[in-house]
């Protein structure tokens, strides 16, 4: 392998042994207010406004299709409903029920304690750093499977 595939491939790993860390943090974290972190995941992407599947999907980089399956069971649990969408007469939108806001809102004291945490282990800056980074590798992937699909 060259020395570029090395770091494709260890970027790849530590972005999946990542992924399943800050998974296993979100699920500790969400448990206590009767949420998975899937439930929290979707919630989260619609806390600020409504949105339609597609577009939590689109903002959280998972399926359309996983995405329905735990707006529906969210729904059932009254976290969240379908309104009407104007903009698209199928697609409804997604918005939290105020029992919904409300689960969001319990999470939120072991977030900040957690975030506190992780912040003073890495330092400000430092985490300041990880976070640009990682959303500069997100995009630079965007782009260039963007790219490879026009």
């Amino acid at each position: 392998m060259t020395d570029r595939q090395v770091l494709l491939s260890g970027m790849a790993v530590t972005v999946f042994r990542l992924n399943g860390q800050f998974l296993d943090v979100a699920e500790e974290l969400a448990r206590p207010a009767g949420l998975t972190a899937a439930h929290w995941q979707v919630l989260g992407a619609v806390i600020e406004a409504p949105l339609p599947v597609a577009g939590i999907a689109r903002a959280m980089g998972i399926t359309r299709q996983a995405v329905q399956r735990i707006a529906d069971i969210l729904a059932d649990n009254g976290m969240v409903e379908y309104r009407r969408n104007p903009a698209h007469r199928r697609a409804k939108l997604v918005a939290p029920t105020p029992q919904g806001v409300e689960a969001v809102k319990r999470i939120g004291p072991a977030h900040a304690v957690f975030a506190d945490r992780l912040c003073e282990a890495l330092g400000d800056d430092r985490a300041a750093d990880v976070d640009r980074l990682l959303r500069e590798l997100s995009e630079t992937l965007e782009a260039l499977a963007a790219e490879d699909r026009g």
